[in-house]
């Protein structure tokens, strides 16, 4: 009856292993968990920076073109005023 003291310790052993990766697929489905969750975060962390990029890009080029406005204002005011000066002085010459 050999067979019939091993299937006992056969059982337990069985039992055992069952536990043990039952254990070992526990942690790695919260390790996965934690993994992807961190995934996700890092997606939202990402997506906001390129976000902030582009609010920052929309400014820089808003600036760009007021700053370009008021050049072009200051290069026609210059002009109608150097023409008045060539105005008043042909007016003297004559």
């Amino acid at each position: 009856m050999a067979s019939a003291e091993s299937q006992p310790r056969f059982g337990q052993s069985v039992k055992g292993l069952l536990s043990d990766k039952v254990g070992s697929c526990s942690g790695d489905v919260i390790a996965l968990t934690r993994q992807v969750l961190k995934g996700s975060r890092s997606q939202e962390l990402l997506g906001q920076a390129a976000r902030n990029m582009v609010i920052q890009e929309d400014a820089i080029l808003h600036s760009e073109d007021v700053s370009m406005n008021i050049i072009h204002s200051q290069q026609t005011q210059c002009v109608e005023h150097s023409k008045n000066l060539q105005d008043q002085l042909r007016h003297l010459l004559k």
